[in-house]
C-alpha cells in the first residue's frame, strides 16, 4: 500500500515540479504582445502614455461617475508633458499597470484623422489602389479607422486649425460621425486596447507603426469624400480636434 502511496506521490511531485517550472515563462508572458505592440509604437516616434481601462460592465477604470469617455482617456491630467518614447519608462508602466490602456499624444509627431469604419475601408481601397503613401492605421470594434500621418505643425494662424471649441470636447464625438482631425492638444488610443463591453483588443494595427507617416493632406481629399457619402455630411464633418 505504501508503495502504490508512494507510486502517486512521486507522480504529483514530478507534475508540481513541472507546473513550478512552467509558472515563470507564464507570468512573464506578454499577453497577446501588449508591450512589444507598445514598444513598437513608440520606437516609431508616437509618444504614448498610460490610459483608463474598462471597469465594470461598460464603466471605467476612473472614478468619474458617468465618465463619457470610459477606457479611451489618459489616467493623468498631465498626459501632454507625461507622454513619452522612452523604452524603459514605458516597459514600466506596462508591468506595473497590467491592464492599462494607451494613448498617444498627437500633434507632436503625428496627428490622426479619425473616420468611420466604412468610409474609411472604401478610402482605404482608393488610396492604395491609387498608390497614394497610407501610413499606419488602426481599427476598433466602436466602428472607427484611424490614419495616422504627420502632424501638421503649428500654423501661423490658428484659427485655421482650431475654429470651434464646441467642437473639442469628447462627449460631442457621437454627436459627429464625419471625420475629425486630432492634432495639437488631442490624443487618440494606440492598440492593444480594450474597450467596455469586450475581453480582447477592440483597438486592433491594420496597417501597423512600421509604416512612415504621410502628409495628412494626401489622404483628407479622399477621406473627406467618402465620409461624406456614408455620413451624408456633404462637409465631411472635418476639424482639427483637442481635448
Amino acid at each position: 500500500m505504501s508503495a502504490t502511496f508512494g507510486g502517486r506521490s512521486g507522480r504529483q511531485g514530478r507534475l508540481s515540479q513541472w507546473l513550478r517550472g512552467r509558472r515563470p515563462k507564464e507570468e512573464s508572458a506578454d499577453p497577446g504582445g501588449r508591450e512589444a505592440l507598445l514598444l513598437a509604437a513608440a520606437a516609431a516616434g508616437l509618444p504614448l502614455a498610460p490610459a483608463a481601462h474598462p471597469g465594470a460592465g461598460y464603466g471605467c477604470s476612473c472614478d468619474r461617475v458617468g465618465c463619457p469617455t470610459p477606457a479611451r482617456h489618459p489616467v493623468s491630467f498631465a498626459w501632454q508633458t507625461q507622454c513619452t518614447t522612452d523604452r524603459a519608462q514605458i516597459e514600466r508602466w506596462a508591468r506595473h499597470q497590467p491592464q492599462a490602456n494607451f494613448i498617444t499624444a498627437t500633434g507632436m509627431v503625428h496627428d490622426v484623422l479619425d473616420v468611420p469604419l466604412k468610409a474609411g475601408r472604401e478610402a482605404l481601397e482608393r488610396l492604395l489602389d491609387s498608390g497614394v503613401e497610407v501610413g499606419p492605421v488602426t481599427v476598433s470594434d466602436d466602428g472607427r479607422m484611424m490614419f495616422f500621418t504627420l502632424t501638421r505643425g503649428t500654423p501661423e494662424d490658428e484659427d485655421e486649425w482650431w475654429p470651434c471649441e464646441l467642437d473639442c470636447h469628447p462627449e460631442t464625438m457621437d454627436e459627429h460621425p464625419g471625420l475629425r482631425w486630432h492634432c495639437r492638444g488631442s490624443y487618440v488610443l494606440v492598440p492593444p486596447a480594450r474597450l467596455p463591453g469586450g475581453e480582447e483588443p477592440g483597438l486592433r494595427w491594420l496597417r501597423g507603426p512600421e509604416h512612415p507617416l504621410p502628409d495628412p493632406l494626401s489622404l483628407l481629399e479622399t477621406l473627406t469624400d467618402a465620409c461624406a457619402r456614408h455620413t451624408g455630411d456633404p462637409a465631411g464633418g472635418a476639424w482639427p480636434l483637442r481635448h
